[in-house]
């Protein structure tokens, strides 16, 4: 029952970086959000999530397990429920934050608690393995689930349906779990953050050019208060008795080439779901339950690639899964540009789909395994922990980078179809168009599609330069083959 009650908060927090994908054009279409602004609503939950993940594992360390992970869950759940009842764009994007700081808490706690809870041996691995399950399949459930609401109730309840779960889980914790051990320490406030804040500004400032232009004073401000803050984070850390990102980990060249490349794929995964997701239903009309389905292959060959990597890696090693599995990740997305109006699921979406999915899968087990090689004992958690914070801060970025490139293009092709649409439209037509500035399908549908279409080719870019760092940075020894070739591989059988 224990680890029914972990598992089911992990999947909660999971869960949530996808269900809301699927809600986005229905969320945009109730809320007023513009397609650029529209990307906070992903980036406000990963950049709190990603920012405070160490801190929040620190916390249950320090003030005991089971009581920080309660009190994470209920501020999920508190968060989740202001969500759903959010009348406007702010009110959205705060509890959307709040979440994120929840998810913090609790995910890394929940971790701590499966070592904690089952003891050392065959349970404990079970319940790792449960536990890897759970964050690996979280995203595809999400999707799915979030189509079923959407559908059936509305966007709101991708929120809601937090809320009952999450006060299940609170409730029973304190039944099927003891605490944990305190141990001595202190809390980087100042390094988470300046952390986050410095990546807030960061992610802002390229969603602010999207909207107003790299000239906009505010846009260059942004980039330059980013720089200083996050300046300001570095020295934080180097000075901090526990800091909350150990910069020693980045002096091994393999595990630092591990983050940078997680930081890449981790900025074309999210790009490619955002986008792929107002594409399939505003162009190809997909509803939000079909979008879910449409969505499911996803993680059927992701495990495929993960089982191919898991099985060969003791033989090869994870360099070439690493190179080709980011090269698969670019020949996806580079076939994704290729989209148009007139394109179908069948013939333009699922194949480039599975081949990147493929290449994933291939990634996600040998960028962990890297990630935690040669590490002591006493660092596994921050390693494993910097790779996950690297993947929500990169997806972060990532988006935001794609948003940019989306409002360009989009407003490039805008002014390419305004004079056909004047054209041919209707005096009603026209008249909305003065109003609103908007045009109406089918011309927007050509302006959504060239701006996804420029999303993804800089996603694909970031595939490529992944293959790069593979190639020239991650160097494996032989003494690292024969250990692979004693032992389990991390994250065999996702």
């Amino acid at each position: 029952m224990a680890l029914l009650v972990i598992a089911s908060c992990q999947l909660m927090v999971v869960l949530d970086i996808t269900i809301v994908n699927i809600a986005l054009p229905d969320i945009q279409r109730s809320l007023g959000f513009s397609t650029t602004s529209l990307a906070w609503v992903v980036n406000a939950y990963t950049l709190t999530f990603g920012g405070l993940l160490l801190l929040g594992g620190r916390v249950g360390d320090i003030l005991g397990r089971r009581r920080v992970f309660v009190f994470g869950v209920l501020l999920f759940v508190l968060a989740s429920l202001l969500g759903g009842l959010a009348q406007n764009e702010a009110q959205l994007l705060a509890a959307r934050a709040l979440q994120g700081v929840g998810g913090a808490i609790a995910s890394p706690t929940a971790l701590s608690l499966v070592s904690t809870t089952f003891p050392e041996g065959p349970q404990r691995n079970r319940a790792f393995g449960v536990f890897a399950a759970v964050s690996a399949g979280g995203g595809a459930i999400g999707l799915l689930a979030g189509g079923i609401l959407v559908e059936y109730l509305n966007w709101r309840w991708v929120l809601f349906v937090n809320v009952p779960i999450g006060l299940l889980i609170a409730l029973a914790t304190p039944r099927y779990i003891k605490e944990s051990e305190r141990h001595p320490g202190h809390f980087d406030i100042a390094g988470a953050l300046t952390s986050t804040v410095g990546m807030v500004l960061l992610v802002y400032g390229f969603i602010r050019a999207a909207q107003e232009g790299w000239r906009d004073t505010l846009t260059i401000a942004s980039f330059v208060a980013a720089v200083v803050v996050l300046a300001v984070f570095v020295l934080v850390e180097r000075r901090s008795r526990q800091p909350i990102t150990p910069l020693h980990m980045f002096a091994d060249r393999n595990r630092a080439g591990t983050y940078g490349i997680m930081l890449c794929l981790a900025a074309a995964i999210f790009g490619m779901f955002f986008f792929l997701t107002l594409f399939v239903q505003n162009v190809l009309g997909f509803s939000p339950l079909a979008a879910g389905f449409a969505f499911l292959p996803v993680s059927a060959v992701i495990a495929v690639g993960a089982g191919l990597a898991s099985r060969f890696l003791p033989r090869y090693g994870p360099k070439p899964f690493m190179v080709v599995g980011a090269l698969l990740a670019a020949g996806g997305l580079s076939w994704l540009t290729l989209t148009d109006v007139d394109s179908t699921y069948a013939g333009s979406v699922l194949g480039p789909m599975l081949v990147f999915s493929l290449g994933m899968g291939m990634e996600f087990v040998s960028l962990t395994l890297m990630a935690l090689s040669n590490v002591s004992p006493l660092e596994t958690g921050a390693a494993s922990g910097l790779l996950n914070a690297t993947q929500q801060v990169g997806g972060s970025l990532g988006l935001s980078i794609l948003v940019t490139m989306y409002g360009t293009a989009s407003r490039n092709e805008a002014q390419n179809q305004i004079p056909d649409f004047l054209a041919q439209a209707t005096p009603a037509e026209r008249l909305s168009f003065r109003r609103t500035g908007l045009l109406p399908a089918p011309w927007s549908d050509e302006v959504l599609t060239a701006g996804v279409s420029a999303s993804f080719v800089m996603a694909a870019i970031f595939t490529v330069l992944a293959a790069l760092i593979a190639i020239l940075v991650i160097q494996v020894r032989p003494s690292d083959l024969e250990r692979l070739k004693g032992g389990p591989v991390p994250g065999g059988g996702a």
